[in-house]
């Protein structure tokens, strides 16, 4: 269930929601979960996420940095084009989350929603590509400004996931 239009005045109120510090400190913690269990339930075809807020999520399964074991994970991207934009913004926390690490040590990933499972290469945006990326993620949650804000001093990294040729 790829979301590919912006939220309505009823969503916009529960992201308003969702943004708030102690709210987005709990999801920060067990959201990834519960969308784990959801998309395993219905055979990817909703998260959690993409139900309640109307958030487009996609399952992205990388190669830890670390451990170098696969490690799959419901993520809210967008699309432009062939094109998939995350936001590694760990909702404002002052780190970056792991699956952002996994994919700068190991760019090569596979997406899956819609019933589709696609291969793809991550890379790291800048200037303005990122704003470009960042200002379409604010248009569907305006709660990425808000994480900016929390996340102080770290910038928040812009992923572009686009299909391995």
């Amino acid at each position: 269930m790829a979301v590919t239009h912006k939220p309505n005045v009823l969503r916009r109120a529960l992201h308003r929601f969702l943004m708030l510090a102690p709210v987005s400190a709990f999801l920060a913690r067990v959201l990834h979960h519960l969308d784990a269990a959801v998309w395993k339930l219905n055979g990817g075809r909703f998260s959690i996420t993409s139900l309640v807020a109307g958030l487009p999520t996609f399952k992205v399964t990388t190669i830890g940095a670390k451990s170098k074991m696969p490690r799959a994970l419901p993520l809210i991207g967008f699309m432009d084009g062939e094109k998939i934009a995350l936001i590694a913004s760990n909702f404002g926390r002052q780190f970056n989350p792991a699956w952002y690490h996994n994919l700068k040590a190991n760019p090569e990933c596979s997406v899956q929603w819609d019933g589709r499972d696609e291969n793809f290469i991550a890379r790291e945006t800048q200037g303005e590509e990122r704003e470009h990326y960042w200002r379409m993620a604010v248009s569907f949650y305006a709660g990425y400004d808000a994480y900016r804000v929390r996340a102080g001093e770290r910038s928040i990294p812009v992923m572009v996931l686009e299909p391995k040729k």
